[in-house]
This record gives structure tokens, sequence and C-alpha cells, in this order.
């Protein structure tokens, strides 16, 4: 008698037209890409803990910076700064 474990059955597929098949490699490779970013902050949180708040920047300045940034690039890109400002 054979002391293997029982595989359950593999479900039928249905496969993907080669269009849909591309498609869905590439959204694959996107996250693939944005995995690769993500994990080695992740390790470094996991090895090194928490940035100390004190030592941070909020990220209401953080995004002022960056939309005063997007500003200076793209003329159609208004700061919350702009809009606080003149709303």
């Amino acid at each position: 008698m054979s002391r293997q474990p029982a595989t359950a059955p593999v479900p039928a597929r249905q496969l993907l037209a080669e269009h849909a098949a591309e498609s869905v490699r590439a959204y694959a490779a996107d996250q693939r890409a944005e995995v690769d970013v993500l994990a080695p902050v992740l390790e470094d949180v996991a090895d090194n803990g928490y940035l100390a708040p004190e030592s941070g920047v909020l990220w209401e300045e953080a995004r002022d910076a960056h939309l005063e940034r997007l500003a200076g690039e793209h003329p159609c890109v208004t700061s919350s700064a702009t809009v606080m400002a003149t709303g």
C-alpha cells in the first residue's frame, strides 16, 4: 500500500486570449516592481525599527513641498498653499 498523500484533483482551466494573457503578465510585472521597491523599506523597518517622529517630516510639509515642485514643473498643478491663499 502506498504511503504517498492523496493529491487533490487539478481543476480544469480556461486559457486566456493572448492579449489578455499579456495584460495579466504586464500587471504582474508592475506589481513585482512595486514590491521590489517596498520590500527593502519593510526589511529596514524590521531590522532597525521605525524612525523617531522627531526626525521625520510632517506629511503636510512633504505634500506641500511636492506640490510646489510639481507646480514649478507643470503650470496646471496648483499647490495647496496657493489654493488656501486664494480660496
